[in-house]
């Protein structure tokens, strides 16, 4: 109990920090709070502290880097898929991802620093390599992932495509305001916040130019993936994510079509399928959802739902000059 009371009495410390930063209201029901120049969701500030200070990777690690609803699921399935492969054959019909979350299989670190008594202890204790998410900044990532040599894998989607997924995403899943008497701002309203730099875990255009420096500094420690190269040409994006991963395929496996039986096994329909992500329940103390909210449509384009074109090519704009000077553009020729 005195262990307990202890770990809770460190969490606090961190709640009592994230109260005295910045907050503004957020894309969803729950405001944002700034720290060293991103917005973070309230409920995640101390969570997020406590895993920049405590965690410590391991050179073995895999930590997956997303934007909220840039296709974390789906790349979070994908890399497990690849990494356990040897234990867990993808055809295998008792896969754990048949069998579970892709979100239980590869936790959220700031979730295991929100819902654990003894976070650091449970992620000690994790057999490697480990395989975890964030959706942090990489600026506010503890020092040893970049001094382990760990290996990161970034997932960056078209900011337009994002924002009308986190909307039906926080539509459907958002039902504990962190504020009494908050609700869900207008589309037309988070549309003009985003354009301002207002999202979880952004602006987005910084999140991406942080992590697309440093896979150009150092670009056999960090991938830097692009969700709509992952949709187009998904087997030569999984071959190539498990080249960096460093468990490339083998010939036998390549004709046994190993790699295609990922991709099937990760595919949206059949993950939808899965009981877990249909009826199992995601969240932290106090709020719990579906998992059935991370899944929809998963489409490239999908913007034109709720994006006029004179709304696309405003927040296109937004994005190309705030990425000026990073060397990362998102106009596809």
């Amino acid at each position: 109990m005195g262990e307990q009371n202890g770990a809770a009495d460190g969490l606090a410390r961190y709640e009592v920090l994230a109260s005295s930063f910045p907050t503004c209201r957020g894309l969803g029901t729950s405001p944002y709070r700034k720290f060293n120049n991103f917005l973070y969701p309230a409920h995640l500030m101390a969570p997020t502290l406590a895993m920049r200070d405590t965690f410590v990777a391991r050179p073995t690690d895999v930590v997956l880097a997303t934007m909220p609803k840039a296709g974390t699921t789906w790349l979070k399935a994908l890399v497990y898929a690849v990494v356990h492969r040897g234990r867990h054959a993808p055809r295998d019909r008792r896969h754990p991802l048949l069998l579970s979350s892709p979100h239980d299989l590869v936790p959220f670190l700031h979730s295991l620093y929100q819902n654990s008594s003894h976070p650091t202890r449970l992620i000690d204790a994790m057999p490697s390599p480990r395989t975890l998410a964030v959706h942090a900044p990489l600026s506010l990532m503890n020092a040893s992932v970049a001094a382990s040599r760990c290996r990161v894998v970034y997932l960056c989607r078209d900011p337009k495509d994002a924002l009308v997924s986190f909307w039906h995403y926080i539509a459907k899943a958002a039902k504990h305001p962190a504020v009494p008497g908050s609700s869900l701002a207008p589309f037309p309203e988070v549309f003009e916040l985003y354009c301002d730099g207002v999202s979880a875990f952004g602006p987005v255009w910084d999140h991406m130019a942080e992590y697309w420096k440093e896979s150009v500094a150092r670009p056999e420690e960090v991938m830097f993936l692009r969700y709509e190269q992952l949709k187009e040409d998904t087997v030569g994006s999984v071959k190539r994510m498990a080249q960096f991963l460093g468990v490339p395929f083998t010939d036998d496996e390549v004709t046994q079509r190993v790699p295609e039986a990922v991709v099937s096994l990760c595919g949206m329909d059949r993950m939808k399928s899965v009981e877990a992500n249909r009826d199992g329940e995601h969240g932290g103390s106090g709020w719990t959802f579906k998992n059935s909210a991370f899944f929809r449509k998963g489409e490239v384009g999908d913007w034109k739902e709720l994006l006029t074109p004179e709304m696309a090519s405003r927040l296109d704009a937004v994005v190309e000059e705030n990425l000026r000077g990073s060397g990362l553009s998102l106009i596809r020729n």
